[in-house]
């Protein structure tokens, strides 16, 4: 498979254009118009997600599925950092984005996929980026059953039912590594497996075994992966790992006892900043440990909402500045939002809903100004006014 010079120029050319009304347009006489169009489309979709594929004009792309479950560029990274070794499979190839960056950690490298398509892509894909990856066009189970043991696996069972829809859990994914984790242990001495964010972290970790360590994954304050290695033999606690790629924030790891031996230290009222935890670090539960390690108070048990007097510069999350705060009531947009026509708002462990509460103050969305709507220490309902802390992202530049 591979472009003719006349659908490659003619994919150069549009590469920005808008892809339904392309297909409209009569193209020059001997372009492939679907492939160009399938590529056009494609670069579009990975031009954020992996910059470095999208630019190069000689690799092919599947139907758009593959493009949107893919792994981006700075997550496949990530997980290259875990693993190293001689040997490695990846027995969900798809794209072949975590193959190919996973694989320059190893000697030598399997891509395992079970659609014929997608093999013939990646085959001359890895050629195209000198990859040293050798493509089986097999089911995980099939491979499992002749391949020599490897130092790392991964797999990153399909989140879609035979119906299109997405699943979240692990007995709906395919493969249901619940039921194939003892053999892949067998097989290698680490295995790693990407699974949806959405995914309850206690209840997979009742459903596999010798867990050492959970990343959970954000990628620009969006959680995008959970991420499980499994050890041979490993019996102790896992290690959590948070981390919020494509910012400045620092990485956050803690075990979940850490967390329930940890006091949490809860604030007497509104100091000068606010902290908003980052994605990552919500989705991993690590609550009071945040107030041990980065000074900082939790404004009420079950609020997630942090303060300090001082600012914190490398608290892992956003920092905003406290203009003003006080009670939620009705005498609020006279006093705290006078003159506040637009603001950005948030809700934290507080009666209203986004929508209710933007009804209730008569405010329309957007601005500089951030409102919080929370609960105190001692159950007072109140409204925090504040802005981006001006200095933090230029702190957060100096702490790295």
């Amino acid at each position: 498979m591979s472009l003719n010079d006349i659908t490659r120029q003619y994919i150069r050319e549009n590469l920005n254009a808008d892809v339904p009304t392309l297909a409209l347009k009569k193209a020059p006489v001997g372009t492939d118009v679907s492939l160009a169009l399938r590529q056009i489309e494609a670069r579009q979709l990975l031009r954020k997600k992996v910059p470095s594929w999208s630019e190069n004009e000689d690799l092919l792309f599947p139907a758009h599925l593959s493009i949107e479950q893919c792994s981006s560029e700075a997550s496949a990274q990530y997980k290259a950092g875990l693993l190293q070794g001689q040997t490695f499979a990846d027995l969900t190839g798809g794209l072949g984005i975590d193959t190919y960056f996973i694989a320059r950690q190893f000697q030598q490298a399997d891509y395992v996929e079970r659609q014929a398509e997608l093999c013939d892509l990646s085959m001359h894909n890895f050629e195209v980026l000198n990859a040293n990856v050798k493509v089986w066009n097999e089911t995980a189970e099939e491979y499992l059953a002749h391949c020599e043991p490897k130092d790392c696996i991964f797999i990153d069972p399909a989140r879609r039912d035979e119906h299109g829809r997405k699943t979240v859990s692990i007995a709906d994914c395919t493969p249901d590594v619940s039921t194939l984790q003892d053999e892949l242990l067998q097989k290698a001495q680490k295995v790693m497996i990407k699974l949806s964010p959405m995914l309850d972290i206690s209840k997979a970790l009742e459903e596999l075994h010798h867990v050492k360590e959970v990343h959970v994954v954000a990628v620009a304050n969006e959680c995008k992966e959970l991420v499980f290695v499994l050890e041979r033999g490993y019996q102790s606690e896992p290690q959590f790992v948070c981390v919020n790629l494509m910012t400045f924030q620092p990485e956050v790891c803690f075990t979940q006892e850490e967390e329930r031996q940890c006091p949490s230290r809860l604030a007497d009222s509104v100091l000068n900043y606010l902290y908003e935890p980052n994605p990552a670090v919500m989705k991993a539960g690590c609550f009071k440990m945040l107030t041990e390690r980065f000074g900082v108070c939790k404004l009420h048990k079950n609020s997630n909402l942090y303060t300090s007097n001082q600012l914190i510069t490398d608290f892992p999350g956003r920092i905003f500045e406290v203009v003003d705060w006080a009670p939620y009531n009705k005498k609020v947009n006279q006093t705290l939002l006078q003159g506040v026509e637009k603001a950005s708002i948030a809700v934290r462990n507080f009666p209203l809903s986004v929508v209710e509460l933007r009804k209730s103050l008569k405010i329309g969305d957007g601005d500089e100004t951030y409102l919080f709507a929370t609960t105190l220490k001692g159950e007072e309902k109140v409204i925090i006014r504040t802005k981006k802390a001006a200095s933090s992202e230029a702190a957060h530049r100096v702490h790295k």
